[in-house]
């Protein structure tokens, strides 16, 4: 059985038509028509392949690299291999993702699974909902009462749009994912399994045990968010849980209800947002964050993967460590952790020898 071509590329590039596209300065002219056909790992790399390497810190990779084309940065460049194109570029990385995004569109924005266009007719849609022409509802969906589908977007195989909902232009709900009680942007991707809109956890200690808190806000989700796998996104209680513009947010991402979150934050994998926590514009948070309930951490602001935030966290400074704090104290406190145990080493050796 011959294995399956998941990726095909939609065309085919030569050295000068990247440095067209990108900015960058094509070094060797003789090869302006190295042609790729893929994209590879600089260590890796083949014929036909288009590379990267930025900087000098990575300029072991470049050891016997095979390559059709090489992006990396001017202070790398006089080490590429003879025969490679060599296009030297300020941000390699970021022209070897654009060549990627034109060479391969399907790899980043979800296609239709089940290869249907339009509505399939085993997709569930309400007489009151409206699908606006050029949308996908593909089999096992449901659009409920009163909800709304924005022209481009598709609906994957037995997701969930609830009632009233907006879902916004080409944009994507994937395979098994649940919309409710949510207003989604325009370009929004929501990954497969991913839990929108249901009720956040809110209750009160009453005289038969905890008694539910009636959770009556939204979630509003703005253009050009892309949600992972299995995250899930609380509604508010009284007001709205809102993900700004431009917000990734990776798999397996908890998010409490009342949150709001800026423009173009970044949240990486297993981070739990308490209720309420408000997130400036431009944060990043590390995999495994966690942010107590009420707190603020401001815009540009990174915290260290792994790190539980107890307190509120000024605008564009770096914390990390259980509890959070900023990252130089957090790092000189692990200096001298080490120092002790190995203090504490040698003398139970030197203890030993005397005994």
């Amino acid at each position: 059985m011959s294995d399956p071509v998941f990726f095909a590329p939609s065309r085919r590039f030569n050295a000068d038509e990247v440095a067209a596209l990108t900015g960058a300065t094509l070094l060797t002219p003789d090869y302006a028509s190295n042609e790729i056909v893929t994209l590879a790992q600089a260590d890796r790399g083949g014929k036909g392949a288009l590379v990267f390497v930025d900087g000098k810190r990575n300029a072991g990779m470049l050891a016997g690299v095979e390559a059709s084309v090489l992006l990396c940065s001017q202070d790398v460049a006089a080490l590429a291999p003879a025969g490679v194109a060599v296009l030297v570029s300020r941000h390699p990385h970021r022209d070897f993702s654009m060549i990627g995004r034109l060479m391969f569109p399907a790899a980043s924005r979800p296609g239709a699974m089940t290869g249907e266009t339009g509505i399939s007719p085993a997709a569930h849609i309400h007489p009151s909902a409206l699908v606006e022409a050029g949308a996908i509802v593909e089999a096992g969906a449901v659009v409920g009462p009163d909800a709304q589908v924005g022209e481009g977007t598709i609906v994957g195989p037995n997701a969930v749009i609830g009632p009233s909902c907006r879902i916004g232009r080409g944009g994507s709900v994937g395979a098994g994912a649940a919309i409710q009680h949510a207003l989604l942007g325009n370009r929004v991707i929501v990954h497969p399994g991913a839990r929108i809109g249901q009720d956040g956890f809110g209750y009160v200690p009453g005289a038969a045990g905890l008694e539910k808190v009636p959770q009556l806000g939204r979630v509003v989700i703005q253009d050009d968010v892309e949600i992972g796998a299995n995250a899930a996104i609380d509604r508010g209680a009284l007001s709205d849980t809102v993900i700004g513009e431009g917000t990734k947010i990776d798999n397996l991402v908890q998010i409490a209800h009342n949150v709001r979150i800026g423009r173009f934050c970044v949240l990486a994998a297993h981070c739990g947002i308490s209720g309420s926590v408000t997130i400036g514009d431009g944060a990043m948070l590390g995999g495994r964050a966690g942010v107590a309930d009420h707190l603020s951490i401001g815009a540009g602001a990174q915290i260290a993967a792994a790190s539980g935030v107890m307190t509120d966290v000024p605008a564009g400074e770096r914390w990390g460590g259980v509890p959070a704090q900023p990252m130089k104290q957090t790092m000189r406190q692990i200096a001298m952790l080490r120092a002790m145990a190995g203090r504490n080493r040698d003398e139970t050796k030197k203890a030993g020898r005397d005994g």
